[in-house]
Order: structure tokens, then C-alpha cells, then sequence
């Protein structure tokens, strides 16, 4: 069995950037091969591995069936995120499927020392919102987790991936990975987003005109001044939809913004160790002739508020647009909608802002903002879930909980929530629910629901209204 005692230092990735011309992506994957096993397959190190309680538990089990250790259990962080409920969190779990699950992760990780933030503990929640708020995600690294949208880490400037449960397996049992390399795209944003257009309206609009299937085989860079100007938590809700696309993942180089956000976290690089963090990260750049297999170029100004129609993330429009003709039958009769329809002024039941896309600090300012001295409609059932209980703690500190609850929303504990029909937190059949989340699949959010994707702005104007509208109006 392969193993490798530490991870490649950085002179191995300054010496590949120095050889040749290289992508940002390039500079990393090279750096953390192990070994060439055939032309296309390597073996790839992994610097930094997340779990939680969905997909962690047969990997546990495959490992004690074939009498394997788990070889770098400093390497491995837990959280329970998937199947928590976000209400009276301090109470046993009702729900038998999600008890069981919940505990097995608890067992595994005494059984074996690994580090838990479990139901209570301070550090809990969405995995891909406590990685990057402790520090543990760092520019320049390999990172996984059993959960497709562990894209969302590439804001840092790493390469970062889901993988399904054989492989959380391998990894526990090497700390490697056997995979092909992927192709090179970039997509370039230049400009200036209009004022009431986000992040999220921007990824969305990008899916839409790629389609789900546009990034399938590539590792996508994002690149531009639009891009430069976002903040981390933007970026990173940029990088979490990259597997809506298709793409294996998606990353942003680090600068600046980068480094200011990484300063003084927990997990981050001290006093001197910070200075010769930041001199290494500041050559994480694609250079200036590297080459990628496809490039793609937008902009900024032409992206408008964003909403789904469908039940793939593709299907996007700007809110003022129409329904296209030639849209898919199928998708529309689930939605309960028709071609050339407009999505303005559709009623909605349901406003739900969380998920690890939009469930950060900077999410619920921004919708706090826009809430304060305002009523939400009586027919909305509107929840806020936080990404994580310093995010949830850090609302509550600022006030913003009042802010919520004045205008008729519901502030949760942390958790996944509505985002996926895992947990007591369902969308009721036939219903519409107005989501920040990163997926409008048929039943994603329950038997029968109806997912509209959008940005917590969006959302929130949506909950105000009862219905669709341009947020932009209302600014």
C-alpha cells in the first residue's frame, strides 16, 4: 500500500512553475503527484480531508472489514451538517434515519481521535462554511470531502473536490488518490456587477449559458476584474456552484483579499510562519502564456438578477426574462410552469437563505440589511439557516437576529436544512420555495418541490412581495 509522510513542499511547486509555463491548477496538481501510474491516471496526494456523517460511515466500515488503520488522522476534520435538524439542537434527534447516522459518526470519530464538531460543540457546521472560517483551507493545497460541492474551497486558491465513498475510503487509508488529471478551462468575468446583482447572480448566469454539462472533464479558473472584486465569501460561493457546470471544480487565485481574510484564523500560519505563508502563496498565479483547453469570456454588466425555471441549475434567466420557447416539457410540468411564461410577479409559499453557497456572515448582513423596517408577506414561511454556529453566534451578536424576527423570519441553528430533503427541514409537495441554495433538482428539497434558485437578495425581496420581483427596485 502507497504511502507518503508528508505533503510536497513548495519548492517542488516553485521549481514546476519555474520549468514551464503553467495554469494555477497545473502548478498544484503537479506539485502533489506521487507517482505516474499510467499516461492519463496518477497517484495524488491530499493535504486536507473533511467528513461528515453521510458518507463517512462506510468508508469507517470498509477499513476495520479489511483490517486497515486510518494513516493520517491529523489530516482529518469532522462535522455533522447533513441530517441535523436546526431547531432545539440540545435535544436528542427525532428523526431514527438521522439519529443513527449522527451517532455512527460520533462513534467513528472516538473510536479513532479524529477531531468531531458535532451537535453543541462551538465549531459546528457546513463543512465548506467551518473549513475556510478556521483556517483549515489554505491556498495551494489538495482537498476532498464525500460532498460534491467541496468545489466551494477553490476560492482559496486550492484544488479542491468531491469524491464518493470508496474513495473517502482510499483517502483514509493513504492519504492519496488515484485519478486522471483533468482539462484546463478559464472563465473570464471583466467589469462591474450592477448594483443588486451578486455572486450568485453571476454563477447562475454563467451555468446558464455553459449548461450543466458545459464544464464536464475541465477544473475551471476564474479570472477577471469582477472576479478580483469579490469578497471571499463571494468567491467561494462562485467555486461551490462550479459542479453545477459539470466541472470537476473550480478555483480563484489568491491575493490580497485572500490573505486578509486568512489572517489570525485558528488553523492560519503565526507570526514569522505567516509571512513565509503569504510570500509562497503570492506565486499561486497562472502564468502569462499557460494554456487552457477552453475559455470562456463575460461581462460583469451584463448580468442581471438571476432565477431558475427548471429542475437543473442551468436553467436560469435574468427576472425579466421570459420562459424560452424551446423549454424542456418535462421539467416545466414538474414546475408547474409553460414556455415564454414570465417568473415576475410569480406567488411564492416558501423563502429559504442557508446552504453552504449562502450561508455565510456576509449573506445574512446583506439580506439584514435589506429586511430592516420591513414585513415579510403572510403567506410566506420564511427561514434563515446559518452556515455554521460562529456564523449563527456573530448574527446574534450584531443584532441581525432582531432584524429577522421583526420582519417575520425564522433565524435557525446551523445545519444543511432545506437545501436537501435529508432532514426535517422539507419544502411541502407542489409548493414553491424561493432558495439560496446550489440545486433545484426534482424533489431536492422534498417530495414535490417546487425549487426556484436565487440570490439571498432576491430571496429576501421574494418574502417581502409573496412574489418574484427585481430586487433592484426595491434598492
Amino acid at each position: 500500500m502507497l504511502h507518503v509522510d508528508k505533503p510536497f513542499n513548495n519548492k517542488k511547486m516553485e521549481k514546476n512553475s519555474i520549468k514551464q509555463n503553467q495554469t494555477l491548477f497545473d502548478k498544484i496538481w503537479d506539485a502533489h503527484v506521487v507517482k505516474q501510474v499510467t499516461e492519463t491516471r496518477q497517484v495524488i496526494y491530499i493535504d486536507r480531508h473533511f467528513i461528515h456523517e453521510v458518507t463517512s460511515p462506510q468508508a469507517f466500515s470498509g477499513l476495520i472489514e479489511r483490517g486497515v488503520p486510518i494513516y493520517r488522522k491529523d489530516k482529518i476534520t469532522a462535522t455533522a451538517d447533513h441530517n441535523v435538524p436546526t431547531i432545539n439542537q440540545h435535544l436528542p434527534i427525532q428523526e431514527p434515519n438521522s439519529r443513527k447516522q449522527i451517532n455512527t459518526l460520533i462513534e467513528n470519530c472516538e473510536k479513532n481521535q479524529i477531531p468531531l464538531y458535532g451537535l453543541g460543540h462551538k465549531k459546528q457546521g457546513i463543512v465548506h462554511v467551518i473549513g475556510p472560517e478556521q483556517g483549515l483551507t489554505k491556498p495551494g493545497m489538495t482537498l476532498v470531502c464525500g460532498d460534491s460541492h467541496t468545489s466551494t474551497h477553490g476560492a482559496f486558491g486550492c484544488v479542491a473536490f468531491g469524491i464518493g465513498t470508496s474513495q473517502v475510503e482510499q483517502v483514509m487509508a493513504t492519504q492519496c488518490l488515484l485519478l486522471e488529471k483533468p482539462k484546463r478551462m478559464r472563465i473570464t468575468v471583466d467589469g462591474q456587477l450592477s448594483k443588486g446583482v451578486s455572486a450568485k447572480d453571476l454563477i447562475l448566469y454563467v451555468i446558464a449559458k455553459l449548461t450543466t454539462g458545459g464544464g464536464t472533464g475541465y477544473f475551471v479558473e476564474y479570472a477577471g476584474t469582477a472576479i478580483e472584486q469579490l469578497s471571499m465569501e463571494a468567491r467561494m460561493t462562485v467555486c461551490n456552484m462550479s459542479i453545477e457546470m459539470g466541472a470537476r471544480g473550480g478555483l480563484i487565485a489568491p491575493d490580497q483579499t485572500t490573505f486578509k481574510y486568512l489572517k489570525n484564523k485558528e488553523h492560519s500560519p503565526k507570526e514569522d510562519k505567516w509571512e513565509e505563508a503569504v510570500k509562497f502563496w503570492s506565486n499561486l498565479y497562472t502564468d502569462e502564456n499557460a494554456v487552457f483547453e477552453k475559455e470562456y469570456k463575460f461581462d460583469a454588466s451584463d448580468i442581471e438578477p438571476m432565477v431558475t425555471f427548471g429542475t437543473n441549475p442551468g436553467m436560469g434567466i435574468g427576472i425579466k426574462n421570459s420562459i424560452p420557447k424551446k423549454g424542456n416539457y418535462k421539467a416545466l410540468s414538474y414546475m408547474g410552469l409553460e414556455n415564454t411564461e414570465s417568473l415576475l410577479g410569480k406567488k411564492i409559499q416558501h423563502v429559504f437563505i442557508g446552504s453552504c453557497t449562502n450561508a455565510r456572515i456576509e449573506d445574512l448582513r446583506s439580506v439584514a440589511k435589506f429586511l430592516e423596517g420591513k414585513q415579510k408577506a403572510e403567506s410566506i414561511t420564511a427561514l434563515i439557516v446559518p452556515g455554521s454556529k460562529k456564523v449563527e453566534l456573530q448574527a446574534r451578536a450584531e443584532g441581525l437576529d432582531e432584524i429577522f424576527k421583526k420582519a417575520g423570519f425564522e433565524l435557525r441553528e446551523p445545519g444543511c436544512s432545506a437545501c436537501l430533503g435529508m432532514n426535517e427541514d422539507k419544502i411541502p409537495s407542489g409548493e414553491y420555495c424561493v432558495s439560496t441554495s446550489n440545486r433545484n433538482f426534482e424533489g431536492r428539497q422534498g417530495p414535490g418541490a417546487r425549487t426556484i434558485l436565487a440570490s439571498p437578495l432576491t430571496a429576501a425581496a421574494a418574502a417581502i412581495h409573496g412574489k418574484l420581483v427585481d430586487v433592484r427596485e426595491y434598492i
